[in-house]
């Protein structure tokens, strides 16, 4: 029998998906967004009853309702938006108001008691670890043992540098601790962002503001007939399988400005290269826009895919060509294999993509908590 994983604030699903890789078997999952989860449903393939959109708040008031989806329920996983954990902010976080997500996190894991949990969230949050554990240890009547760890995802195959923060629990009577040990003992493949992108096929700049529907071969397609090399990557990412079409390989619009930075830059630099300097529209807000473009570099991992993505990929410039990422190879940075299909709009994609759980970071966590399993 396959364990069983419920998936809070599970985004597209790439934490899930890196879980289910591992051995796990998603049986309910919630998110606040409905782009978000007909994602999650198209890829996880699990029914739409078993998929909760909305706050998770109300989840928690309805808990009856869904009470037979945690009952006896392997792992519990999720990373709750917490806004007020700052240093400079005195209250407690499990009091902020601003936390209420973090809170009602705790309320799940209190109410389903599952043999292991897994929160993921940014490395931030560990200047207040002593008293996440002390709220964690309350709620949970200190029937868990628990540890954390800041992962890199470069370390785990993963060719982007993402450090987040990762809290593991258990109540099976073993020490978290060794499990993080072992995660990060074990050897993994290595890779850089030319692996990750440099076999799919080149794109041209739209020339077209606010037109996302333009379909070519020089800006892309939503989903096209693909022949695909069969590189290491493609095999880390996909596994055996030999997938026929290219999803979401498309290129956005940029002003002719952009173009000629984006052409002009050498890899590895920012906005403050001297290369630019006649055409920088920013030159005298330099200190707060170093980094508003950057090229990226074909022999080094990927900067930290994020979100930010959805508004432009000035940040992210190919190193080869005129042109931000696109939506797939954002997507094969974060280890998400060729068949996961994003829907919804273009720059929605983005989003969901850069808040996404490296898949393969993720497998390499579910695959040591399904072993004690």
């Amino acid at each position: 029998m396959k364990k069983t994983l419920i998936d809070l604030f599970s985004g597209c699903g790439g934490l899930s998906l890196g879980l289910e890789q591992a051995g796990f078997e998603v049986v309910f999952a919630n998110d606040i967004n409905p782009i978000c989860s007909d994602t999650f449903i198209n890829d996880i393939k699990i029914d739409k009853d078993s998929f909760f959109v909305g706050d998770i708040k109300t989840l928690i008031l309805e808990y009856k309702k869904y009470e037979k989806y945690f009952e006896n329920v392997d792992l519990i996983s999720g990373g709750p938006p917490c806004q007020g954990f700052s240093m400079a902010n005195r209250q407690r976080i499990i009091d902020d108001p601003r936390n209420i997500l973090y809170k009602a996190y705790l309320q799940l894991l209190s109410l389903s008691k599952p043999k292991f949990f897994i929160m993921e969230n940014v490395k931030g949050m560990a200047k207040k670890i002593d008293e996440i554990l002390e709220d964690f240890n309350n709620v949970l009547q200190n029937k868990y043992d628990i540890s954390y760890r800041i992962l890199n995802a470069k370390d785990f195959g993963v060719p982007q540098n993402r450090e987040r923060l990762f809290i593991i629990g258990n109540r099976i009577g073993i020490k978290s601790e060794k499990i993080f040990e072992n995660i990060c003992g074990a050897i993994y493949n290595s890779f850089v962002l030319k692996d990750a992108i440099a076999d799919l096929p080149s794109l041209g700049a739209n020339r077209i503001k606010n037109n996302t529907s333009i379909e070519n071969s020089e800006v892309g397609f939503k989903e096209i007939e693909h022949s695909y090399k069969k590189t290491g990557f493609y095999k880390f990412i996909n596994g055996n399988k030999d997938i026929k079409y290219l999803y979401n390989h498309k290129n956005r619009y940029n002003n002719e400005r952009d173009l000629k930075i984006f052409s002009t830059l050498p890899q590895g630099e920012n906005s403050l290269h001297y290369s630019i300097s006649d055409i920088m529209p920013y030159k005298t807000r330099n200190h707060i826009f170093k980094d508003k473009y950057f090229k990226l570099k074909y022999n080094d991992v990927c900067k930290t895919i994020t979100s930010h993505m959805k508004y432009d990929c000035n940040m992210y410039i190919h190193p080869a060509q005129s042109r931000g990422l696109s939506p797939r190879e954002a997507a094969r940075i974060q280890t998400f294999p060729d068949d996961f299909v994003f829907v919804g709009p273009q720059n929605n994609w983005y989003m969901q993509i850069g808040n996404a759980v490296p898949v393969k970071l993720a497998n390499a966590i579910g695959g040591e908590i399904i072993k004690w399993l």
